[in-house]
This record gives structure tokens, sequence and C-alpha cells, in this order.
């Protein structure tokens, strides 16, 4: 008889994006054209320094052990931008790297969560918050971003949680915002920060979209002083570098911090490949043009594919403030037609059409407060994007289709109406 799996591995969830991928390459494979725009991942090649510079590191045999918080000169170049792009003041003592940036969701709970703690959690979310979390057996507490407040953090939530939470520990704030593109505002950060400050108290600030801000500017809780002992900062070259695939990230927070985690990812990791470094510092050092070309690329992309959905009838949507998603409110669509969001962005996918589909994700994907929404991300081609958006009233007008796909698929029945 094998053995049982623990409770928190019997009720894992996962970030159901890459199911959704997993499908549509299915699909694809058996040859129906498929519109991806379910995946956060960038549709560029990686940059030409990293390439190169990796592939040299390769040859010269930087394959080996490296230090478990990073390479030494990595962490000077980081701490060297990030002054220069922040005006911290940072030394490379305040930088750990890591394998991307979601693997320090799972240290920073360790450092810092004990069972029973209380976690704000600012939702609709990323979803591997939840798990990382309640595998420290610790409590979680919603805040709801609302489309009106343009999905910005509400600090009103903040106090309410840290004067009516028993044990409160710790708060996740994601800026810019996955899946719903808000852009925290520096008066939003300050009042978040006067809140947290001199209590026991951390904050995770997950800021891998530091680089898509498409309304104001990109701020961060670290940059409040004061803050950097409270916050663990961290950012990715996935989608700034296009580099998900190498997967390499940092986080940026006190010396202190920046020891444990790194005593953390000694027992865990070892260390990031050092090829993977040299190829990031290479990109970070003399890939900007190529990167902001990039971001400009992005947000035409984001532009076209808001001002399309927001033509559609039924469908609430804005400009997102930043990243490469759109999120818009499609509450009057799904209840017309009696499915939930997330049943709308698979009958998008599996059935609309027999030949053609378009693939997201429902909102609820990122938690209850998500429901009544999709995300869409902009990692296609201008003109496939428009096909796509071009194709959704169709879609919804297909109400013989979804009353096909409601009885092959009864848990995607709309149980009761979203609020519009």
């Amino acid at each position: 008889m094998p053995p049982s799996f623990s409770q928190f591995a019997s009720n894992l969830t996962v970030e159901t994006a890459f199911n959704v991928l997993a499908r549509a390459k299915q699909l694809k494979a058996a040859g129906k054209e498929v519109v991806e725009l379910e995946i956060g991942d960038s549709p560029f090649p990686s940059t030409s320094h990293a390439k190169r510079i990796g592939q040299l590191a390769i040859e010269a045999d930087h394959t080996h052990y490296c230090p478990s918080d990073g390479l030494p000169e990595f962490r000077h170049a980081i701490a060297q931008y990030m002054r220069s792009r922040y005006g911290l003041d940072i030394g490379a003592e305040h930088v750990v790297v890591g394998p991307g940036a979601k693997v320090f969701e799972l240290f920073f709970c360790q450092l810092f969560l004990d069972p029973g703690d209380g976690v704000l959690v600012f939702s609709p979310h990323f979803p591997t918050y939840v798990p990382n979390i309640l595998s420290r057996q610790a409590r979680i507490r919603f805040s709801v971003l609302r489309q009106e407040r343009q999905f910005r953090p509400d600090p009103a939530d903040v106090e309410r949680f840290l004067v009516e939470d028993p044990r409160p520990k710790a708060i996740f704030i994601n800026s810019p915002h996955n899946p719903t593109g808000g852009v925290a505002t520096w008066d939003d950060l300050l009042q978040i920060a006067e809140l947290v400050r001199r209590r026991n108290v951390a904050v995770f600030s997950d800021e891998p979209y530091d680089r898509m801000v498409w309304s104001g500017e990109h701020r961060s809780l670290i940059q409040v002083p004061g803050l950097l002992d409270h916050t663990v900062a961290v950012y990715t070259f996935s989608k700034s570098f296009s580099m998900s695939g190498w997967r390499v990230g940092y986080a940026i927070c006190s010396p202190v911090i920046a020891r444990m985690i790194g005593q953390l990812i000694n027992t865990t990791l070892s260390c990031t490949p050092p090829f993977v470094q040299l190829a990031a510092k290479a990109a970070l050092e003399g890939d900007e043009t190529e990167s902001l070309e990039m971001m400009a690329t992005f947000r035409r992309k984001v532009e076209l594919l808001a001002e399309g959905l927001s033509r559609i009838e039924g469908v609430k949507c804005f400009v997102p403030a930043g990243t490469f998603y759109v999120f818009p409110n499609v509450a009057a669509i799904c209840n017309r037609l009696g499915i939930t969001s997330h049943g709308l962005a698979m009958y998008l996918l599996e059935a609309a059409d027999d030949r053609f589909g378009v693939a997201c994700l429902g909102g609820e994907c990122f938690g209850e407060a998500g429901a009544g929404f999709l995300r869409f991300s902009c990692a296609e081609k201008d003109e496939r994007i428009a096909r796509a958006v071009a194709f959704l009233p169709d879609a919804f007008s297909r109400k013989e289709r979804v009353k096909k796909f409601l009885e092959e698929n009864p848990s995607f029945k709309l149980a009761s109406l979203y609020p519009e």
C-alpha cells in the first residue's frame, strides 16, 4: 500500500494558466487554430547580450556550484541598477538571487510565518500566494481590489487588518498587479508604510512587472525610508528581458533578511546556476535599449486589446495602468449565458468554434474576487490579438453552443448571478 499524502499536498492548488496552456497546446496539436492569450510569458526572444554571454559562460565552464545568495559580481550589478533606477541606498549585501521571483514567496513565508499568523492578501491575487501561505498553517484575509479604484490596494483595508486580526504578521502586495493591471500610487504606498512601520509585520512586495507601467510610474515600499527592514521586494528577468525559461530573479531586502534567504536557498536549491546569473548580468548592463523597445511593443498590444474589448457589448474594460494583461468585466455576458467566467474562458477555447479558439483565463483562477472577469495576456502578434477580439462577439452570440458546452460541463453553470 503506498503512503498517503499530507493534508496540505492533498489540497494543493496550482497556477491554472499552465493547465489552460497545456489544453491549448493539445488542441493545436489536433489541428485547431488557437490564439494564446492565457499565459504570462513574453513572445519575444531573450535579449541579445543575455544569449551571447550565457552561451560563452557555458563554454567557459561556469556550470558548477556558486554562492547560495548569488554571484558577488551579479549582486553588485543589481544593487548598482536599483540605485540608479529607484534611488535606493543599497549595496550587494541587500541583494539575494534566486531562480525567478516565485520561489521568494515560499522563502518569505518560511522566514516570517508561524501557524495561526494572519496574512493580508489583495485579491484577485497571484494563485501561488495561497499554497505558500497555507504551507505555514497561517490564516489568509483577502482584501478585494475593485475596478472602480483601478484595482489599487486600499490602505483602509490594511488598517482594518492590523486592528482586527488577532495576530497580523504579513501583507502581500503586487504592483503592477497580475491579473488586473492595477498600479499602486505613491500615496497608496506611503499610507500603507505609515501603518506598517514600528509593527511586527513583514511585507512581500511582488514587482516582476516594474518596467511595465503605462500610466504614472512604478514605485515600491522599499523606497520609503525605514520600510526596507520590513519588506522583501522581488523582481525577475522573465518579463523585462524575455528570460522566463532561464529562471532568474532577485530580492531586495535588509542584509539580515538577505542572509536568511541565502540560508534557505542553501538548504533547498544550493544556488542559481552561475551561467544564468552571468547572462542576466549581461542583460542588465547591455540590453536596456532592447528591453525598452519590448516594453513599448507591449504597451501598444495592451492598448489594442483593451480598446477592442471595450467596444464589445456587455464588456466593461479600461486600459490597465501596467503589466501586459487586460482584465475585463464580463459579468453581464456570464449572467446572460448562465456560465461562470472560467467556464466562459474554456468555452472560447474549446467549444465556441470547431476550427478556431481563444485561450484566456477566468478571473476566479485568481480567487473569488476575480469571478465575473476574464484575464487576457498580450503575448501574441497584433493581427492575432485583433482576430481574437473580432471573434468574441460572435462566440458570445452562439447560445446553442454554450448550452451544449454546459450540458457537457455542468460544473461551469452559473449558480447565482454576478453583480454587474
